[in-house]
Order: C-alpha cells, then structure tokens, then sequence
C-alpha cells in the first residue's frame, strides 16, 4: 500500500484528545488544528473508534474524547489502527524471471523490507501519546519563556 499521512493525522488527533483530557472534542476543532476537512478527520477517528482508541457522543456537547488512557496509547497503535497493508511497496506485477537481477530482487527486498517494518513497529511502540503530548508542552513553555540576554564571555 505505501506510506500516506494517515498515522500522522491520528496521532495529531489523539494528543488533541489527550491535552483537553477530559473535554470532547469534535472533528471540527481537531480539523482546525490540522488545517484540514473535518470529513477526512471524521474518517480516521472512525477508524481510531474501531481500534479502541477513541469515542464519541453525540448531541450539542458532543465530541470525541480518548478511550484510554493516553500512556496506554502507542503511536504504534495509532499507526495500525488507520493504516493498511505492508508499509513500503512492494512490486505491482512480478519482474521477469528472464532477468537475472528480475529472478531475484522480489526475494532478497521482502527480508529488507519486512527487517525495516519491524524494526519501525517497535519504535513506534515505544513512543505514547503521553509522551508526545509532554514534548509539546514543554516545546510550548520554552515559547513563553521571556528573551534572556546571552551568558557573558567565559561564564
């Protein structure tokens, strides 16, 4: 299938979620964040849904909110609950087995790619919502922090 931005809005959304805690959010207010369509936002929280992840209500105070804790969620979790298929691509139609590099190449790219796949599987399960969210507050008070000058010479 490839890579697509999928995990990459879900994850956004999920640390919305997790920095309003226990306000709903709706699809609307995340969509902004994102400078995107609430209807693509309201398609992978569906999908987050599925997984688990999120839940909604509906009615005038409406809104999504996560469905765990944000230290239980993984980016992995994220990842796989919008994303399908095998992340890099494999060939669109077989090569030709006339070809010495062709008879061989389909093979010897599933091990690389498979090895490349893991080893992303597992970092993205190591890194939490939580995680996450704690990294943009703190990149947030260093925003606020009022200009210093610079240390003198030799201190």
């Amino acid at each position: 299938m490839g890579l697509s931005s999928r995990s990459a809005v879900a994850i956004h959304a999920l640390t919305m979620l997790a920095r309003w805690g226990e306000k709903s959010l709706t699809s609307a207010e995340i969509a902004d964040s994102l400078e995107s369509n609430p209807v693509l936002v309201r398609r992978i929280l569906g999908s987050l849904r599925d997984a688990g992840l999120v839940w909604s209500t509906e009615g005038r105070n409406g809104g999504w909110s996560l469905a765990r804790a944000p230290r239980e969620i993984t980016l992995h979790d994220a990842y796989s609950a919008v994303e399908a298929g095998p992340i890099l691509s494999r060939h669109a139609h077989p090569p030709s087995a006339e070809c010495e590099v062709g008879r061989h190449i389909q093979g010897l790219l599933e091990v690389e790619f498979r090895d490349a796949e893991r080893a992303m599987e597992e970092r993205l399960g190591r890194t939490t919502i939580a995680h996450l969210l704690r990294q943009v507050l703190e990149r947030e008070r260093e925003l606020a922090l009022p200009d210093r000058p610079p240390a003198p010479a030799g201190a």
